[in-house]
């Protein structure tokens, strides 16, 4: 059995930051109780929160796959900084599109590792 803790961490924070980032949510909220004047900055928070929490899941699939292959600690979160360093340069011009992006790096490596699994465990039997 393997800890699905990073997984679902990674999931979670990723959800939260979509939410939040994508839908006037927080604008909602924060105007509703007064705090709008805090909404300036929001956008640097919830990009980081959510693209590290991509960092998390992706290291949760790692784990989740039984660790197959190396160990991708470093990449990750080099990969991390370099696109939330790239939103910020651009200034969230094109924040949706790097976004899916990451996204679907996200789920082709969960894939690939699923895929190196089976064919571990085939060679295995």
């Amino acid at each position: 059995m393997t800890n699905k803790s990073p997984l679902r961490a990674g999931t979670l924070g990723m959800l939260i930051g979509m939410v939040c980032c994508f839908t006037p949510l927080l604008v909602v909220v924060f105007g509703a109780v007064g705090l709008s004047s805090w909404l300036g900055w929001i956008d640097y928070a919830l990009f980081a929160l959510m693209y590290t929490s991509m960092g998390v899941a992706a290291y949760g699939l790692y784990v989740h796959s039984g660790k197959v292959g190396f160990n991708p600690k470093g990449l990750i979160s080099t990969t991390v900084v370099l696109i939330l360093g790239l939103v910020f340069w651009l200034e969230f011009n094109f924040a949706i599109r790097i976004t899916l992006g990451a996204l679907i790096v996200v789920f082709g490596y969960g894939y690939y590792l699923r895929r190196r699994k089976n064919s571990t465990e085939m060679k295995e039997v």
